[in-house]
């Protein structure tokens, strides 16, 4: 099983870091506008929505301002911070042009980020949506992350009613993922081409 993801992780990750950086501009911002319209019909304005900063070849990275800035616009935006155990502890984000001393703990890219305050791991428990990195999902909704298990962690805290949304490239979606007992399902994806899809 290990070994089936591992490999998978690789092969993803390699198609994705051969992308040009052009087309993942592109990419990016058609992935933005449909998780923008996505949230406006599911999420009220001003409500909490966990998020996370893409970074390097992940959907999202080249947009500018950032991912958690563009949310914190019209949301609480809470950011995941890595506990020593690996779990999951949530960071609020500022708004656009906020800075403040990286958090080394922070997932996700690396310099000067807002900062506000730090939540403990049941802090998901009263986010309205959840958006997550992945590198692929199934057609059953199975994702495929790092490898690390602290999404997986934190999203048995969220409710069953609260949509979980992984960000992938075209081509990520219907992949055969190999499913452990400890995987939570994510609840839709979006691609830059086919915008939202639902995996209720």
């Amino acid at each position: 099983m290990q070994e089936a993801k591992t490999a998978a992780r690789r092969h993803l990750l390699a198609a994705r870091n051969a992308m040009p950086g052009e087309a993942r501009g592109h990419a990016d911002l058609a992935t933005w506008k449909a998780l923008r319209d996505f949230l406006i019909e599911v999420v009220d304005e001003g409500a909490a929505v966990a998020a996370y900063r893409p970074f390097g070849s992940e959907p999202g990275a080249a947009l500018e301002p950032e991912l958690p800035e563009r949310l914190a616009v019209v949301y609480k935006v809470l950011l995941p911070v890595l506990l020593p155990d690996n779990d999951l502890a949530w960071q609020e984000a500022g708004g656009p042009g906020g800075q403040g001393e990286p958090d080394e703990n922070s997932v996700g890219g690396d310099g000067p980020r807002p900062r506000g305050e730090t939540h403990g791991p049941e802090a998901v428990q009263q986010v309205a949506a959840v958006i997550v990195p992945g590198l692929a999902v199934s057609n059953e909704g199975i994702r495929l992350g790092r490898g690390g298990g602290s999404y997986d962690r934190a999203l048995a805290r969220v409710g069953p009613d609260v949509p979980v949304v992984a960000l992938l490239r075209d081509g990520e979606l219907g992949v055969a993922v190999p499913a452990e007992p400890h995987d939570r399902p994510v609840t839709g994806v979006i691609t830059p081409s086919n915008g939202f899809t639902s995996l209720r």
